[in-house]
């Protein structure tokens, strides 16, 4: 699979799982994006809500479409479902405790000024989820937005607020599908969007992009000792040809598999939403609490 490229399911159809994440249940991979399988709408830089779609893999290459894990709802238009409102950066995360399968996603108006969450929930990790309801967390502004679970199996929402000038970290409740009133305020009057974390030897740390639209820009990474504590932004992680534009790409998502971390990238073509690629790749520490992310021209899975 050529990073930076669309990539083709096991049918030979056009992976459509943008600003998504993957996770591991009972020994597969399911890899959760927005479905932008359609033509922008005339003359912008979006695509109709479709939905969220769910594929299963066994070795992070060869993926099998199980169709749409959450579905628009074009027959109510105050709904927040409707294909004229917007759905982003879905993310799943499964709740021990409850034994259900839960999804958040970056919930929007076709302006971008409604800038709230949804939360669904399924008892299966292929769906179909069920609308909860959706939201401003801590009555904050939410655009670009990941869930984090902790050591602990606390989730966290990590949300772009403030009109995109600063990120939230918003602790949820026990069974994931709402904040419970804790939240810090990060980076703040920093600007950064599309926030990747993930927990590494005692620091936390936090791949984010510039607020420069559909425009390439370097990828910064914090880090914190604690995920509730003082982020402090280093440097950017990417390594090699095309570092400065973050191999233009912007940062998606971290997982772990064999106590490895790697990160999704989203490679975009606001002109043609549904051709946008796709790269996963690794991440190394150093000693000194640095990360760095390689380019590799393929992605050959575990």
């Amino acid at each position: 699979m050529k990073n930076g490229q669309i990539w083709k399911d096991i049918d030979g159809n056009d992976i459509q799982a943008h600003g998504g994440c993957i996770i591991e249940h009972e020994g597969v991979f399911y890899w959760y994006g927005e479905h932008k399988g359609q033509d922008n709408c005339p003359g912008t830089r979006r695509v109709d809500v479709i939905g969220v779609s769910c594929y299963s893999s066994s070795d992070l290459v060869n993926w099998k479409y199980e169709g749409l894990a959450l579905s628009a709802d074009p027959s109510d238009e105050n709904s927040m479902l409707h294909p004229s409102k917007v759905l982003e950066r879905p993310k799943v995360v499964y709740n021990e405790k409850t034994n259900r399968f839960v999804l958040w996603f970056h919930s929007d108006s076709a302006n971008y000024l409604y800038a709230g969450v949804g939360v669904a929930v399924s008892e299966t990790p292929t769906g179909p989820f069920k609308l909860l309801h959706t939201m401003q967390p801590n009555v904050q502004d939410s655009r670009d937005m990941t869930i984090f679970v902790d050591t602990d199996k606390t989730a966290y929402l990590i949300h772009s607020s403030n009109w995109n000038k600063t990120l939230n970290i918003a602790r949820l409740t026990e069974d994931y599908t709402n904040v419970d009133g804790l939240y810090v305020s990060v980076l703040i009057d920093q600007e950064r969007e599309a926030p990747a974390v993930c927990y590494r030897d005692g620091m936390y740390y936090m791949v984010t992009s510039g607020c420069t639209g559909w425009n390439y820009n370097s990828a910064l990474f914090a880090r914190s000792p604690q995920l509730l504590g003082k982020w402090k932004l280093i440097d950017n992680p990417c390594e090699g040809p095309g570092y400065r534009d973050t191999y233009q790409g912007q940062s998606t998502y971290i997982f772990t598999v064999n106590d490895k971390d790697y990160i999704m990238f989203d490679h975009w073509k606001p002109q043609d939403l549904k051709s946008s690629g796709y790269s996963i790749l690794p991440i190394t520490y150093d000693d000194q609490s640095n990360m760095t992310i390689t380019w590799n021209d393929e992605w050959k899975g575990i």
